[in-house]
């Protein structure tokens, strides 16, 4: 799919997931194009998939949920049917902002967002440890945040473009 973007489509990119509520107008300006083309491309860019949604990322400390718990999830015994509760289990849980399957010693590794340590444990409790075939859980919170990012580095493939 990314032999299908171009230079401009790259810098449309870079500007939206900086800042989404940005104008036609504005992002047209930047990358060299009149409102028009620029319209056109982002609905292209929206109907190949480059562009997933468009939302708002709120402040978590500012609306109360001032813990963030990275979880690694073990399984007694890994079988389709384990997986699958596992997997519906925690695309229920709203607390659950990201979730990936590993290859190694951990199956699963969690990024968990609640609002303290009492609604951690109720999440542990009621939600997480009851799911069939999870064998080992191993929470590590977190003190502070260096990076919180979801931008790409698009900088990277422009420069590339480029050359």
């Amino acid at each position: 799919m990314q032999s299908k973007l171009d230079q401009t489509d790259l810098r449309i990119l870079s500007w939206l997931q900086r800042d989404a509520s940005a104008s036609v107008g504005e992002i047209a300006e930047h990358v060299g194009l009149s409102q028009s083309p620029c319209w056109r491309r982002i609905q292209r860019l929206e109907q190949d998939g480059f562009i997933r949604e468009r939302i708002a990322v709120l402040d978590r400390k500012q609306l109360g949920f001032n813990l963030v718990v990275f979880v690694q999830v073990r399984f007694t015994r890994e079988s389709a049917d384990t997986l699958g509760a596992f997997e519906a289990a925690i695309r229920a849980a709203p607390e659950v902002q990201e979730c990936y399957m590993l290859m190694g010693d951990v199956d699963f590794l969690l990024r968990v967002v609640t609002q303290d340590v009492d609604s951690y444990e109720r999440f542990l409790r009621f939600t997480l440890a009851p799911i069939p075939g999870v064998r080992d859980i191993n929470s590590t919170i977190a003190l502070s945040t260096v990076k919180a990012t979801s931008a790409l580095p698009l900088d990277t493939l422009i420069a590339d473009a480029e050359k």
